[in-house]
């Protein structure tokens, strides 16, 4: 069977980056709110590492535009936990959303560390956004209160 694996592997690699990142549209219309959540985590990684891969080929508003992609699919993922109205404390995508943010709020952060100094702002919004839902999904985790935005 190895054979047949070599020829996906080999095409897998020739597809550009860019086809193979999730699509923000494909999680919003999962209608399981906690897997719509997972998605949406999934698609915000991918956009993290296309805006580096943007921001390496020196193309700015490309790079704003996953910017943004990665504050949309965080605030998807958290509004999809907190209408799913289950308690934090015993969810364990609740638990997976925490756990995600705070990695992705790191690598904003490393990120954003490796920009220029003058692009740095454009990353801005996006950390406090994903640090305030990782806050958020900590807190409701922890004590088990809703969630709320």
């Amino acid at each position: 069977m190895r054979i047949g694996f070599l020829p996906a592997a080999l095409a897998l690699l020739l597809v550009p980056a860019g086809v193979l990142r999730a699509d923000l549209k494909r999680a919003m219309a999962e209608p399981n709110l906690e897997k719509r959540s997972g998605l949406a985590l999934d698609n915000a990684a991918a956009a993290l590492k296309a805006a580096r891969e943007a921001y390496d080929k020196n193309d700015s508003d490309l790079t704003a535009k996953d910017a943004a992609e990665i504050q949309e699919s965080v605030d998807l993922a958290y509004d999809s936990l907190v209408q799913s109205g289950k308690n934090p404390r015993n969810s364990s995508w609740c638990k997976k959303a925490e756990i995600a943010t705070r990695d992705l709020s790191r690598r904003l952060e490393s990120f954003q560390e490796q920009m220029s100094y003058s692009d740095r702002p454009m990353l801005d919004a996006v950390k406090a956004d994903v640090q305030k839902v990782h806050d958020d999904l900590l807190m409701g985790v922890m004590e088990g209160r809703k969630k709320k935005k």
